[in-house]
């Protein structure tokens, strides 16, 4: 009978090795598969608008800026330092940073229940699509994102073991979010409200190593500080009054659709499912940071959507609370009292989000050559705003060839592009731009030199080479926006104008004469050039 009992043993314990290798193997080669994808990716996307802005903040090293804290263009400058300018020069610090998400999912898995729930926590993690895409590009979610993660696995530590190493790394992690967005704040809530809702979270007050913790991460506000005492509190401004018209507006109720095809839906019910059943058991560890760390971030953000900014993409923000549910998900389907529905509805919705994140990955490459991106521009499948950077570059370095000028653009997203693709190496200004107020970055420009006051202050009479996103504005702000455009720039003359994507993207190039002051502005958009050219390419 003994000697049955350990065979049976030894069966199932070779069972248990062969299967966390098995899962170790597929997380592996998941890993690999998409780290190769993305630094292929990484290498020849063209900048995104705000990706090139960050850029030439990069240039201009400082505590922060009036869009963001400075962690974002730390990491561009020191990608650039070491591997030259170009897309993957900039972008190598965040692909790097992005892999290491899976790993730390692993590691909290592993800590939160056992080593085969953190190799399929890795896995899940690969198959969301917004956690397996990470680091593709230049963003601030990428720092703001993994130092997150850090956070949440350093806390589960520090909760059951109370080791000081564990409270440093919380708030040193938690500093680094502070250094990357100001959503860093959801972090401090979510923290909160652990500590006040739960039986574990109430003990950690009177621990020092947690007051340890938050004087750590207090060090990332000094930034923060310093920057918005620089720039007279822009930063702060945009983020909470500027960009939030903070009133209730109805179609933001479909958010729970928008995150479902953001998750992929099967999977996305999925997590949901997890998220209930670890409220259930909030009671102890470590259900109770899972719960209340996932549901801050999904629930908060609803909310709040329904009263914050809904003209910016931002189905990406729940993210960090999906993460801790990628851990929980696997330790709750292997229980017995689990329905096999579940688990098939689970299993299911990890390959399509798998499958989705390859799609959308190769979207992304097809987006990258001019062949294809033209077809995906004229089928509408692609953002214009992604797109005909480099052409338009290509066409301003020719115009400067043939006459040399003072290089404008009619918007600051525009002037970054051209920045990059110039390589920083002539000035590039930008006019006074509704685009600018709208994303924040007026301030940032007018502190550099580069906006509309500063170009007539340099460059009074000079000639200029004014280059024109045609349909950057909405449509509602177009036409008095290009009709201003002759009141800005005396003797307006069309040079060129260059047609994308079935004309959903249209750039247009002038000549002209720099005023001292803005003149009289017409009261008719149709008398200036560029409005009629504009009007003239949609009939």
């Amino acid at each position: 009978m003994g000697l049955w009992k350990a065979r049976t043993d030894l069966g199932n314990d070779a069972s248990v090795v062969a299967g966390l290798a098995r899962w170790r193997a597929a997380f592996v080669t998941a890993f690999l598969f998409l780290l190769a994808v993305k630094l292929a990716l990484a290498a020849v996307m063209q900048p995104f608008g705000d990706e090139a802005f960050y850029w030439q903040e990069s240039r201009h090293l400082a505590w922060g800026y009036s869009d963001l804290p400075p962690l974002t263009a730390w990491l561009i400058r020191l990608g650039e330092s070491l591997a030259g300018h170009g897309t993957l020069g900039m972008r190598w610090p965040f692909l790097l940073l992005g892999s290491l998400l899976p790993w730390v999912l692993v590691a909290f898995g592993r800590r939160a229940f056992d080593a085969r729930v953190g190799w399929q926590a890795g896995l899940l993690c690969l198959c969301l699509p917004l956690a397996g895409s990470l680091g593709v590009m230049a963003m601030p979610d990428v720092p703001l994102t993994v130092a997150g993660a850090v956070a949440m696995f350093a806390l589960l530590n520090a909760m059951d073991e109370n080791h000081w190493r564990d409270w440093l790394l919380l708030g040193a992690a938690l500093a680094v979010c502070w250094m990357s967005h100001y959503r860093a704040a959801m972090f401090i809530v979510a923290g909160l409200l652990l500590l006040l809702l739960t039986p574990r979270g109430r003990a950690q007050w009177r621990r020092a190593g947690f007051w340890l913790a938050m004087s750590v991460a207090a060090l990332g506000l000094i930034p923060l500080v310093i920057s918005n005492w620089q720039l007279h509190g822009a930063g702060v401004s945009f983020q909470l009054v500027e960009r939030n018209p903070w009133r209730f507006h109805a179609d933001t109720l479909v958010q729970p659709l928008e995150q479902a095809v953001t998750c992929t839906p099967l999977l996305y019910v999925a997590l949901l499912w997890t998220a209930w059943h670890s409220w259930r058991r909030r009671g102890s560890g470590p259900w109770d940071v899972i719960a209340l760390l996932s549901l801050t971030f999904i629930v908060v953000y609803f909310v709040a959507g329904l009263f914050a900014d809904d003209q910016r993409f931002r189905v990406h923000w729940p993210l960090p609370g999906y993460l801790p549910l990628l851990a929980a998900l696997p330790a709750l389907l292997r229980e017995s009292n689990v329905g096999r529905a579940w688990r098939v509805v689970a299993s299911a919705g990890a390959g399509l989000a798998f499958l989705a994140i390859v799609a959308g990955l190769i979207y992304l490459g097809m987006a990258s050559f001019p062949g294809s991106a033209r077809r995906l521009g004229a089928a509408r499948a692609v953002p214009t705003s992604v797109l005909g950077w480099r052409e338009s570059a290509d066409v301003a370095k020719m115009q400067l060839a043939k006459q040399p000028a003072v290089l404008v653009a009619d918007n600051f997203m525009m002037a970054a592009e051209l920045d990059f693709e110039f390589d920083g190496k002539r000035d590039v200004y930008t006019l006074d731009s509704p685009l600018n107020l709208r994303y924040g970055r007026a301030p940032q420009v007018a502190l550099w030199g580069t906006d509309e006051t500063a170009l007539r202050r340099m460059h009074q009479g000079a000639s200029v080479l004014l280059v024109v996103d045609e349909y950057a504005l909405r449509e509602r702000n177009r036409a008095s926006w290009l009709g201003s455009l002759c009141a800005r720039i005396a003797d307006l003359q069309a040079m060129q104008r260059m047609s994308l994507f079935d004309d959903r993207k249209s750039v247009a190039f002038y000549r002209g004469k720099l005023a001292g002051s803005l003149g009289p502005s017409t009261s008719r958009p149709e008398d200036c050039v560029a409005w009629r050219n504009a009007m003239a390419s949609e009939r």
